[in-house]
């Protein structure tokens, strides 16, 4: 079983109809780790999430979507404090903006007394986005990631600065957990906020004492470094309808690729990578098809 540590809330789409005073909301369970123990579940992965969640209505519907699809609860900490809740704006291209009110909420407020006990079933653990940022539950992750270093453990750091938006903070927490990571899925907007004078590709080369970074890049070409070695993928092209979840819809794909292979980046040859990358690539290009984070499964895929 693969454990995704991080948030869960509800993304909340503003339909804007041109009345100042009045506009309609839209609802959707939500959260990058929340996604991705989803997505990876839909691709037949055995996964649990450990996270906050609240025990108000928002927190009852996490909880009921976790358990319709097939994602163990067993890590799940529910709290009295409420559930995040994340405004999303998109743009003309589907790209959103978001507005966070999330302090002091359920999946923020984990502390390392909330931390599990991880058994022998775990086979590896990802991190990811704001909850890897925001204390107390950063402190909390980051001491998890720690313990568990001698695991496989999977880095995405989606950064969110209307979270927290001192660079410094991001940075510090980056480094510390690539340290201990296999695998880093970075997009290259993360890395124009985290290194906004640097060529991203340099800094995915000397992140690359990981086992593998791969950075994404919207439409355009995904990068794909392990030691020397280079690989570029093309994404299909699609009809964009917002691409919420994309990123978490490559990263489960990616995770259950490498689940069938025991995570072991050094026994694939340089097809077998670029077959793994070019399916992920395939999964956030059919969620960019759809509102909200509506991951694939293994048949869409295909």
């Amino acid at each position: 079983m693969f454990l995704v540590c991080g948030e869960a809330l509800f993304d909340v789409f503003v339909k804007d109809e041109g009345d100042a005073a009045s506009f309609d909301l839209n609802a959707q369970v939500g959260g990058s780790p929340f996604n991705v123990a989803i997505g990876m579940s839909r691709l037949g992965v055995p996964c649990a999430l450990f996270t906050g969640v609240s025990n108000d209505l928002f927190g009852t519907r996490l909880n009921a979507v976790l358990a319709a699809e097939g994602v163990d609860r067993r890590y799940v900490v529910q709290t009295g404090r409420r559930t995040t809740l994340s405004i999303v704006g998109l743009n003309e291209t589907g790209s959103p903006s978001y507005s966070f009110y999330g302090v002091g909420s359920a999946d923020c407020s984990l502390t390392v007394q909330d931390l599990p006990i991880i058994d022998d079933s775990i086979s590896g653990l990802h991190f990811g986005s704001y909850s890897i940022a925001v204390s107390p539950v950063a402190d909390a992750l980051a001491t998890l990631a720690l313990r568990q270093k001698d695991q496989f453990i999977s880095l995405d750091p989606n950064v969110r600065p209307t979270v927290e938006p001192d660079m410094t903070v991001w940075r510090r927490r980056v480094d510390a957990l690539r340290e201990v990571a296999s695998l880093i899925k970075v997009s290259d907007e993360d890395l124009s906020y985290l290194y906004p004078e640097s060529d991203p590709i340099d800094v995915i080369r000397q992140w690359s004492s990981a086992k593998l970074v791969v950075m994404t890049r919207g439409s355009n070409d995904v990068i794909a470094v392990r030691g020397d070695q280079q690989i570029q993928v093309s994404p299909p092209p699609v009809t964009v309808v917002d691409t919420v979840g994309a990123g978490d819809a490559f990263q489960a794909s990616l995770l259950a690729g490498f689940s069938q292979k025991d995570f072991d980046f050094s026994a694939l040859s340089a097809k077998e990578l670029e077959a793994l990358i070019t399916n992920a690539a395939r999964a956030a290009s059919i969620t960019c098809t759809r509102r909200g984070a509506d991951l694939p499964s293994s048949l869409e895929i295909a």
